[in-house]
C-alpha cells in the first residue's frame, strides 16, 4: 500500500509558481516615474529617465533571477513525483526568501549609483541570493535522499547533474557575497556569470537508439 503522507506534487508546483509570479511581477514597482515637474528642469525627462539607471539594473538582474529560481524550481519538479509535510515546509522558506527578492532589488535600486551605499545594498543583495541557494539545496537533497521522493523512472543522468549544480550554488554565491566587500561591480558580474551558468540545461542520458 502507497504511503498516504504523500501527495502529488500539482498543488505545490501551482503554489510556488503563484509566489514566483508576484515576486517577479513586484520588481517593476521599483521603477518610478519621474514626475512632470522634471522637464521644467535642465535635460528634462530625458535625463530624468536615464538617472533611473540603477533602477533598470537592479529590475534586470533580480528579473533574470528569478526567472532562472523559477525554471530550475521547475526543472527540480520533472523528477519529484511525491511530497511530504517536511518537503512542503521546506518549499515554504524557499518561496519566503523568493518572495524578499524584489526588496534587496531595490536596495540596488537606491543606492548602486552611491557609493556610501552600494556595497551594503549589493552585499544584502548578494546575502538573500546565498539563502535561496540553501533553501534548494535543502529542498533537493531532501527529495533525493534515498529517493524519497524521486520519481522511480528518474532520469539518473539528470538528477546526478541537478545534484551537483545545487551543491556548488551555496559555495560560488558565498564568494560572490565575499566579493561584495572588494568590488561591487566584480559582485554582480560574478552573478551575472552564475546566471548564465544556471541557465543551462542539466545534462540528460543519452537516448537509446531502437
Amino acid at each position: 500500500m502507497p504511503d498516504q503522507t504523500l501527495s502529488e506534487t500539482t498543488r505545490v508546483e501551482a503554489f510556488s509558481d503563484g509566489v514566483f509570479a508576484i515576486a517577479i511581477t513586484l520588481l517593476i514597482l521599483e521603477i518610478r516615474v519621474p514626475p512632470p515637474a522634471v522637464s521644467d528642469t535642465m535635460g528634462g525627462l530625458q535625463h530624468a529617465l536615464l538617472a533611473l539607471w540603477p533602477s533598470y539594473v537592479g529590475y534586470a538582474i533580480s528579473f533574470i533571477a528569478i526567472g532562472i529560481m523559477w525554471t530550475n524550481h521547475h526543472a527540480m519538479f520533472t523528477y519529484i513525483l511525491r511530497s511530504d509535510r517536511y518537503f512542503l515546509m521546506i518549499n515554504v522558506v524557499l518561496l519566503m526568501f523568493v518572495a524578499f527578492v524584489p526588496f534587496p532589488a531595490g536596495l540596488l535600486a537606491a543606492y548602486l549609483a552611491k557609493e556610501p551605499g552600494r556595497t551594503a545594498a549589493v552585499a544584502a543583495y548578494s546575502t538573500t541570493i546565498l539563502i535561496i541557494a540553501i533553501a534548494f539545496n535543502a529542498l533537493w537533497w531532501y527529495a533525493i535522499k534515498g529517493g524519497r521522493l524521486l520519481d522511480p523512472n528518474a532520469d539518473r543522468v539528470a538528477v546526478r547533474t541537478l545534484t551537483r549544480r545545487s551543491a556548488l550554488g551555496p559555495l560560488a554565491y558565498a564568494i560572490a557575497l565575499a566579493l561584495a566587500f572588494v568590488s561591487a561591480w566584480g559582485c554582480l558580474a560574478l552573478h551575472a556569470a552564475l546566471a548564465v551558468f544556471y541557465l543551462l540545461p542539466e545534462k540528460r542520458a543519452a537516448a537509446k537508439s531502437i
